[in-house]
């Protein structure tokens, strides 16, 4: 790469510096593999965990989202996936 002296001049992120040493479609690659091992919501489950927020959303000094985990049928969602399920949807 001729250019690779103009990248030399500016802060890198750890991707970044994986992506320059590894070659440029490596992060890429690396991405959709981690996103596979997700499974996608289904209008089931997205249904469900509406009603779940509805549910335990007016719950005094209780954890919404802890309530609406325990409630969840495996396969098991994170905290951090159901989070950001609510605010997508």
């Amino acid at each position: 790469n001729k250019k690779a002296f103009v990248e030399l001049l500016f802060w890198k992120s750890p991707a970044a510096v994986c992506e320059m040493t590894k070659g440029y479609s490596s992060l890429q690659e690396e991405e959709g593999t981690t996103r596979g091992r997700i499974p996608p919501w289904t209008p089931q489950e997205e249904q469900e965990l509406r009603e779940l927020y509805w549910k335990y959303k007016e719950v005094e000094g209780g954890d919404v989202i802890a309530a609406i985990l325990a409630h969840l049928p495996p396969p098991g969602r994170t905290r951090r996936q159901v989070v950001k399920q609510l605010v997508r949807m």
